[in-house]
């Protein structure tokens, strides 16, 4: 009886110490088992292909003290779990350092809070509570990231949420180029191509020294050459030297000028003849272009020729070298048109914090530099592969027009917050007069004759939804909560889970949308590839003609007929074809400055008209692009609120922020950073069931403990009984 007792507490004693060996294995040997749903706990193919493409030694320093209370004692362990994982998946390049800055340490604990501090990284003073007292303490919880001569510190780490992403972004910006353009197989080629047959007509054209081009960008391609680790290779073309350059330059889709033969004031006759212009940038498949002719048609003075000047020239090359090896992703947002402000100082432009676009372009700022554009004042500037179009309320010009409309057809991306309506509030005289509400007047700004021709369909309407956002109602006004129409909730199954970028988004909400339909016969005949993001629920129905989104005079429709559910957002890709294929380049309206002073009765006297040559004489053609020349892509939402800062927050952990962010990034081609960004999406609502289903559920979880132990007891005591009587039975013979 003692040896078999004594065996069973050494048995026990054996399987805590293989316990604590496991436990203390564990911690040395890396090894993680992630059962979630979305893997927020393991790395992402983005991280895994940012550290294994690192070409220069990278350092991530972390300082950080040791036993810390809660909420902040799981970070330092997460935090090696997470640098160890990156150096699994990382090159030999990738190291990662712990620093002890605990306040209880010695001299050298010192020397690495001085460290710390000498990066920017401060101590913070967190509340600890200990024996029922409230103390305060002060931490370290920094990290910081050396890359060559690049040092850049991440803001304090006070959670886990979104850090992944924080230290890919940062690793990513710092690394992109340099790894790039060392892992190029060879040099981006620069061709430029230039006929020598246009130097017969280029005074004419008021381009006297247009032959002087090659020199000029062979100059401006040597200096960019010692900033690209010499990866750039200039090459001339002169497509009128050999039929085999012309062919070249026509598959490139080189821009034509062609003149029929005329004579000049001197008497002197210049052949009929044609020359092509076009500087290409290409690596391997991708190709893009820079423009160095520009051509504006301008009232009276007809068709108007000039070369780009030289440091525009140089800027829009490197912009496109950085296109093509994915390094410089700047976005261009149009600016002018009433669109909303996106500054962090509104109060200047009298718009209020809540309606500018702030917090968004301090999201985009992480990973993209946003870049304001005024259409009237200035063209799209080369280089930049997407562009927003957000909450535009006055009416685009026929050549503003164009330019949006050529900017898709090099195969860019363009991003429309569409607005069905102008809110108006109504001044502070007319609203003494009585209780007016703000007035909403039809938006038409020429982007939906561009649209439309895509293959979208717009409506001047909003969608109001049963499944709404529910606001309560103060005591002073009876209580409860007040349904909120205009604002619903888009639930799980109303996004649309086959997007790899929309998959861990759970829910969210719109406020003010318009409802966007395709034309899927004009889409089918371009061949486009369309992508319905989310909708309404079942229970929604539009308002339109006279609007009023006051809350207490809204009443949804009586009949179910009146439902219906409707898309809120979609995403066009392919190659789209120009709306302006078959149309003349619209003339740009130039804004003439008066002086008053100067000017009495100018008016009176009509311009003359530059002397020279007719400019009709030169047709151009390759001008106007007809056909992408490359698939782009086309979002577009019914809705301009949800970019404005009473929607999207400023840590970008909401929904709504994470859904627009992870747009712009697939718009960009970096799905895989979309998906990195959501993993750790805590918005996560359970599945909605029917009330019978629910009472079912509740009548289990009541009942359903008592009647299994009940059931477990009686079939225990049944089987003692069996037990007991066959014992007897057996005695008993």
């Amino acid at each position: 009886m003692k040896k078999s007792s004594l065996n069973n507490y050494s048995r026990f004693l054996l399987y805590i110490v293989i316990i604590v060996l496991l436990n203390i294995a564990g911690t040395v040997i890396f090894f993680r088992l992630d059962l979630t749903e979305g893997k927020a706990f393991s790395l992402s193919e983005e991280s895994k292909k940012t550290v294994s493409a690192l070409s220069e030694p990278l350092t991530i320093k972390v300082f950080f003290t040791n036993k810390l209370p809660a909420p902040y004692n799981n970070i330092e362990r997460y935090l090696h779990d997470l640098l160890g994982e990156y150096a699994m998946s990382g090159n030999r390049y990738f190291n990662y350092e712990f620093h002890d800055v605990s306040t209880e340490g010695n001299e050298r604990v010192k020397q690495n809070q001085e460290l710390a501090q000498s990066y920017g990284i401060h101590p913070l003073q967190i509340q600890n509570i200990e024996q029922d007292e409230v103390k305060f303490q002060k931490a370290y919880m920094g990290m910081v990231l050396i890359h060559g001569d690049l040092i850049e510190a991440l803001p304090p780490i006070t959670t886990t949420d979104g850090l992944e992403f924080r230290i890919t972004s940062t690793i990513g910006k710092m690394s992109s180029k340099t790894s790039a353009l060392l892992n190029l197989k060879e040099k981006i080629a620069i061709k430029l191509f230039l006929s020598s047959s246009l130097q017969a007509v280029g005074p004419y054209m008021n381009l006297p020294g247009i032959m002087e081009a090659p020199k000029k960008i062979e100059e401006i391609v040597n200096k960019l050459n010692a900033k690209n680790y010499d990866r750039l290779n200039f090459t001339y073309i002169d497509p009128s030297q050999d039929q085999e350059s012309t062919k070249e330059a026509e598959r490139y889709n080189a821009m034509s000028l062609q003149w029929n033969e005329f004579i000049d004031r001197r008497g002197v006759k210049i052949p009929a003849d044609k020359g092509f212009i076009e500087l290409v940038v290409k690596y391997n498949e991708r190709i893009e272009k820079v423009q160095i002719l520009k051509v504006v048609r301008l009232p009276i003075f007809g068709t108007q020729y000039q070369m780009v000047d030289v440091n525009s020239l140089e800027k829009g090359i490197n912009e496109i070298v950085e296109n093509i090896i994915n390094t410089n992703e700047e976005i261009g947002y149009i600016a002018d048109h009433d669109a909303p402000s996106i500054d962090k100082h509104p109060d200047m432009l009298g718009q209020k914090d809540g309606e500018t676009l702030s917090n968004f372009s301090e999201l985009l700022s992480g990973n993209y530099s946003l870049k304001k554009i005024s259409l009237a004042k200035e063209d799209i500037p080369e280089g930049i592969p997407t562009l927003i179009i957000a909450g535009v309320k006055q009416q685009f010009s026929d050549y503003e027009l164009y330019q949006i409309d050529q900017f898709l057809m090099r195969g860019r991306n363009i991003g429309i917050f569409y607005d069905p309506f102008n809110e108006i509030m109504p001044q502070q005289n007319n609203m003494m007069l009585g209780n007016q509400g703000p007035v909403y007047l039809p938006i038409n700004n020429g982007l939906e004759k561009l649209l439309g021709h895509y293959g979208f369909s717009l409506k001047k309407s909003y969608i109001l939804d049963q499944n709404c956002y529910k606001q309560e109602v103060g005591r002073a006004f009876g209580g409860g909560e007040q349904k909120i129409y205009f604002a619903p909730i888009i639930k799980n199954e109303s996004i649309n889970k086959e997007l790899n970028f929309l998959k861990n988004i759970k829910g969210m909400v719109m406020v003010k949308a318009s409802p966007v339909e395709i034309d899927e016969q004009r889409v089918k005949k371009q061949g486009l590839k369309p992508h319905k993001l989310i909708t309404s629920s079942e229970k929604a129905w539009e308002l339109s003609g006279r609007v009023n989104l006051n809350p207490f005079f809204m009443q949804p429709p009586q009949d179910e007929k009146g439902y219906k559910q409707m898309s809120m957002a979609y995403i066009l890709e392919g190659q789209f074809n120009s709306y302006f294929a078959d149309k003349e380049i619209p003339i740009k309206e130039e804004k003439k400055e008066e002086n008053t002073e100067n000017k009495k009765g100018d008016e009176a006297k009509p311009e003359k008209k530059p002397e020279g040559t007719n400019m009709s004489n030169i047709q151009n053609r390759g001008l106007t692009i007809k056909n992408s020349i490359k698939p782009g892509k086309i979002f577009l939402i019914g809705s301009s609120e949800v970019l404005k800062n009473n929607v999207m927050d400023k840590g970008g952990r909401s929904p709504n922020a994470q859904f627009v962010m992870n747009v712009i990034d697939y718009l960009n081609d970096e799905e895989n950073r979309a998906v990195m960004r959501s993993k750790t999406q805590q918005f996560n609502p359970l599945k909605e069931i029917k009330p019978e289903s629910k009472t079912i559920i509740k009548t289990a979880n009541i009942a359903g403990l008592p009647a299994l132990m009940f059931l477990s007891g009686l079939f225990i005591w049944l089987r003692r009984s069996s037990r007991r009587r066959f014992i007897q039975a057996r005695f008993q013979k």
